[in-house]
């Protein structure tokens, strides 16, 4: 008995315990009928941009009444996981109409995550204006692990998520960019305070390295601290606080497994490498993530959002400071695969679902 009373608290510090609660909110269908959407931005005023993995960018109105597709869409690869996924509005889009869009582009040698700007014509529903920022280096025929979270930091740089294309040692390699965080400025120049600009062999947009596949990016309200998660292979989610120049350890410590069942690692820690803040083990791939910082739920004030691919549900983590408390898990019974997380102009939360009848769900407070 001792033994197994030991265990369980080794695995209870391990990792943050999931409370069963009465969802406080009811769910409510936005728009249906969404073929594999990725990610979701608010337009002022109260519409959607939506894009889906496929290709197309959707104009969606306020209630999900309408939608239209917005065409000028840079050519996306879309086989696997690659095609088009993240979009962020530009700090000042009220005055340029400017917006970022992160998807997967051909080249030579394959494919990669590339960023484009474009200008929102939204009268005729065009993209115009189109100028590529960046293109990951190499490109490679892998379909998996392209990244494509888009975050823009409180300077108005912009950072954006790179996966290690399924070629696990090439995040410890700084000559490249896959497994990487990169930063660039709104005109895609390498900013001066990047922390490799200065080592010949570093590639200069690397911003933090050593990651697998970065599927969320959010900054914590009145501290502008970044966190991000990210794919383990099976287990080793891993939920972390970036910093910059900072190594992230992939493949050279993680808490998972390769999906053979082998080792990757003896390790889970070594020195200079950073530790995660939590990790799921089994995973749940987790997708989207943000704060919420809205008034409709006040109890989850300064709680980070996470959606579950493979766990199927909504996470709420407490954070206190640079710890992860309690964890609450919602929507199990919706046995949707939740793509996208963000917090609403008024507070709602919203979600995307990832399938050929995907969804744009909003969760207000149960009445």
């Amino acid at each position: 008995m001792r033994v197994l009373f030991l265990l369980f608290i080794f695995l209870m510090m391990d990792l943050p315990s999931a409370h069963a609660a009465d969802d406080p909110f009811v769910v409510e269908t936005v728009a249906e009928k969404l073929d594999h959407p990725w990610a979701l931005a608010f337009l002022p005023g109260g519409d959607f941009l939506v894009t889906e993995r496929g290709g197309t960018l959707w104009h969606l109105t306020k209630e999900g009444q309408t939608r239209t597709a917005i065409k000028g869409v840079p050519r996306v690869v879309a086989r696997g996981q690659a095609g088009l996924f993240d979009i962020a509005l530009d700090p000042d889009f009220a005055k340029n109409n400017r917006v970022y869009i992160a998807y997967a582009g051909q080249g030579n040698g394959g494919y990669g995550t590339e960023v484009a700007r474009v200008r929102l014509s939204l009268g005729d529903h065009m993209l115009v204006e189109a100028k590529i920022l960046f293109r990951a280096a190499p490109k490679s025929g892998s379909d998996q692990h392209f990244g494509g979270k888009l975050l823009f930091l409180p300077d108005d740089t912009l950072l954006l998520s790179l996966g290690e294309r399924y070629d696990m040692r090439e995040a410890q390699n700084k000559g490249n960019h896959l497994g990487k965080l990169i930063r660039i400025d709104r005109d895609g120049a390498v900013p001066d305070d990047n922390p490799f600009v200065k080592q010949d062999y570093a590639k200069p947009e690397i911003y933090s390295y050593g990651h697998r596949n970065v599927q969320g990016l959010a900054l914590q309200p009145g501290t502008g601290v970044i966190f991000e998660h990210e794919h383990g292979p099976r287990g080793g989610d891993e939920v972390n606080i970036i910093k910059p120049g900072r190594n992230y350890g992939w493949p050279e410590i993680t808490y998972g497994i390769d999906y053979t069942g082998f080792k990757i690692t003896d390790r889970t820690a070594a020195p200079g490498m950073e530790q995660p803040l939590m990790h799921w083990t089994p995973s749940i791939a987790p997708s989207g993530m943000a704060f919420y910082d809205g008034d409709l739920f006040p109890q989850w004030q300064g709680h980070l959002l996470v959606g579950a691919l493979v766990g199927k549900s909504l996470r709420v983590l407490e954070v206190d400071g640079e710890r992860i408390g309690r964890q609450d898990t919602y929507l199990k019974d919706l046995g949707e695969r939740i793509r996208d997380v963000r917090v609403g102009p008024e507070g709602a939360i919203y979600l995307l679902t990832d399938s050929s009848d995907g969804r744009l769900l909003r969760l207000v407070p149960t009445p």
